[in-house]
């Protein structure tokens, strides 16, 4: 039988890297559980800022978070004001969570240029879209074609599922264009899950995009 295997995890290691980034055998539990919970509680925070991805770094007393985003203003504020807010509020959540507090952590916000090549991104763009009742229709058709219009993107699909258009059943529909060879391992497919937020209950959004293959450079 067929499995269904994250496009990410299946790839790390080959093309991808980790997200978190430390090693410490004796406080592995601690970390990971203060890592997961503090991913989550940023990605909610944080939603509508078009976060791309959060990396942690970790060494003995240092902690550095680095927020990828396509609308960094927003996010650092006049004069770095949000920047520091944010770093206050994330010393708050550690201590909320009894997680280990470093001696200094530091905030790294990067900006992502082309935000159409990141599926996390684009994702978001569509439940923004579907939170504001835009036909779902017009919104897939009208993101695949900003999606597909860089020249990096070989290929992409969008697919939505529940009470689409506020029908009594849910269903699941889905456009796509171009290629996408999940099973090919070095296929660099970025790959994300949204939920946009309506008033009869929550709609399901999957990205694929697909930029390619990726080869070692060769000495």
């Amino acid at each position: 039988m067929s499995k269904t295997v994250h496009p990410y995890s299946f790839r790390i290691g080959i093309l991808y890297g980790w997200k978190s980034r430390w090693f410490n055998l004796k406080k592995y539990k601690k970390y990971l559980m203060a890592d997961v919970l503090l991913r989550e509680w940023m990605e909610k925070k944080l939603r509508g800022m078009f976060i791309q991805c959060i990396e942690i770094e970790r060494t003995r007393n240092h902690m550095l978070i680095i927020i990828k985003t396509s609308r960094p203003g927003l996010l650092i504020g006049r004069k770095g004001e949000g920047s520091e807010k944010l770093k206050q509020e994330i010393l708050k959540k550690l201590n909320d969570i009894k997680a280990e507090i470093p001696q200094e952590v530091r905030l790294n916000i990067e900006e992502v240029r082309f935000p159409e090549t990141h599926a996390k991104i684009v994702s978001q763009m569509i439940a923004e879209g579907l939170e504001k009742r835009m036909p779902f229709k017009r919104v897939m058709k009208q993101t695949l074609e900003k999606v597909m219009a860089n020249r990096d993107v070989k290929g992409a699909k969008i697919s939505l599922s529940g009470r689409l258009g506020g029908a009594d059943m849910s269903r699941y529909e889905w456009v796509k264009k171009g290629r996408i060879p999940l099973q090919t391992l070095r296929s660099d497919i970025d790959f994300a899950r949204e939920r946009a937020h309506l008033p009869y209950g929550d709609l399901g959004i999957k990205v694929w995009i697909y930029k390619g293959e990726l080869f070692e450079e060769k000495k």
